[in-house]
């Protein structure tokens, strides 16, 4: 039931959608490559473009376009502003001098010589076996989205596990039947426990991959996200887990902006690599920014088995609601494996299109952060001074409201974050009530299938 400031809050929005708010085209623009011209949309008058430098995603621009629409070179203009650091990055690696601007000819980059394009051609010359774990559950209008994107996948060793979870008819074994003779391998496995952990698990089981990595049923990955993936684990031996960028797939609704301003799957996380440890530059026990989501996720196997896999006390389905991936995450850390966060594992996400569906998003997530830390005590007390260590650090996010550049009215996304905030209250009892609902947060180890 919503309560009067949730409805309050929805009122507002949707009273002043029209002020701020009209959808978005969504775009690619490969910088290598002429760009494109981009025409006037009445229905779409705004645009968010993505930059690619060879395939790399290097930033994005959010624009409007006028009734003249924007030539190559205007779009250049716009686009370099954001994107030009991380490409004067690539160039220094490059040991070649930056360009100083973009222009509608693109950017010359031999592709023979270029790094990222020479690591992804080391990575596919020997790429590890990839399982893609797709726990599902009432998303029919989805199925072909996610199937369809995972059948582009440019990597050469890959299966995909359907979990059906806690399944209500035999619609989802139906559509893997009549998948079966495409282009990936299918499995179907039904786990009839509610709840995103279960599911995740019973994949884990029932998959054979060294490599384990979850496509959310609203997700989108891109051409290269397995890649992308595989490019990270081969950064060291002893990387146990690897994040990836997640961005939206559209932005067609106030909600679906109003997620993204408030920070996203991304918010803390640009579009560098980045290497994580138990030694840092980030305490494991303290994802403020997270060091990734479980909407673009992938670990070692033996690095899985060693934490006992997702604890199915928490996460989506439960009282907790989230929090799980964060928690593997913390827990793989802490087992001594380092984590790397690597953007070009690219996915895009089908944010929640309706207002009320954000609100109770962002109760889940306040309530999954502080379940998570209760988590954690129970499966790492040793972590306690630590924590102690870090509250005034926490204190401070609270306190602090941090968006994206928004036009968005501030006290609608101050309003959500209020919300956010509150509903950390509940964390602790909402983990102690899963724990009893699941034999007392039991986690079932999930072993290779034979």
């Amino acid at each position: 039931m919503t309560t009067s400031v949730g409805a309050d809050l929805i009122e507002r929005a949707v009273t002043r959608a029209s002020e701020w708010f009209s959808p978005i085209r969504m775009m690619d623009v490969e910088i290598t490559e002429p760009l494109p011209a981009v025409p006037y949309d009445e229905q779409r008058p705004r645009m968010w473009a993505m930059g690619r430098l060879h395939t790399e995603p290097v930033g994005v621009c959010a624009v409007r376009v006028d009734r003249e629409g924007l030539s190559p070179d205007r779009l250049g203009a716009l686009l370099w502003p954001e994107i030009g650091g991380a490409v004067a990055d690539r160039f220094a690696l490059a040991g070649l001098p930056p360009p100083r601007a973009l222009t509608g000819a693109g950017i010359q980059a031999d592709a023979a010589t270029w790094p990222f394009l020479r690591l992804r051609r080391a990575v596919l010359a020997a790429p590890p076996f990839i399982s893609v774990i797709v726990p599902t559950r009432n998303r029919e209008e989805r199925r072909h989205t996610w199937l369809d994107s995972l059948s582009r996948q440019d990597y050469p060793r890959f299966e995909v596990v359907v979990v059906d979870n806690a399944p209500a008819s035999d619609a989802v074994r139906t559509f893997v039947d009549a998948a079966q003779g495409s282009e990936i391998a299918l499995r179907y496995v039904s786990e009839p426990r509610p709840g995103t952990s279960w599911a995740a698990n019973a994949g884990i089981a029932a998959s054979a991959g060294e490599i384990i990595t979850f496509c959310p049923d609203d997700g989108e990955p891109d051409r290269h996200w397995l890649a992308g993936l595989a490019t990270g684990f081969a950064r060291g031996d002893d990387i146990g887990c690897v994040t990836g960028m997640v961005l939206p797939a559209r932005l067609d609704t106030p909600a679906q902006e109003l997620y993204e301003q408030f920070g996203g799957f991304r918010k803390g996380r640009g579009f560098s690599p980045a290497i994580f440890s138990r030694h840092g530059p980030q305490s494991p026990v303290y994802p403020v920014p997270p060091f990734g989501t479980g909407a673009c996720v992938a670990y070692r196997r033996e690095a899985l088995e060693r934490i006992g896999g997702f604890d199915v006390a928490l996460g989506p389905g439960t009282p907790a609601r989230a929090a799980e991936d964060l928690l593997a995450m913390s827990m793989v850390l802490l087992a001594g494996y380092r984590l790397a966060y690597e953007p070009a594992a690219l996915m895009r996400h089908e944010h929640r299109r309706d207002l009320e569906g954000l609100r109770l998003q962002m109760e889940g997530y306040g309530v999954g952060l502080t379940a998570y830390y209760a988590a954690l005590l129970r499966h790492r007390p040793s972590v306690l001074p630590e924590l102690i260590r870090l509250m005034p650090t926490g204190i401070g996010y609270l306190r602090k409201a941090s968006f994206r550049r928004t036009t968005a009215p501030l006290d609608l996304l101050e309003g959500l974050r209020r919300r956010h905030v509150r509903s950390m209250l509940m964390g602790p009892v909402a983990y102690a009530v899963g724990q009893v609902r699941t034999g007392r947060g039991r986690r079932r180890r999930p072993r290779r299938r034979p």
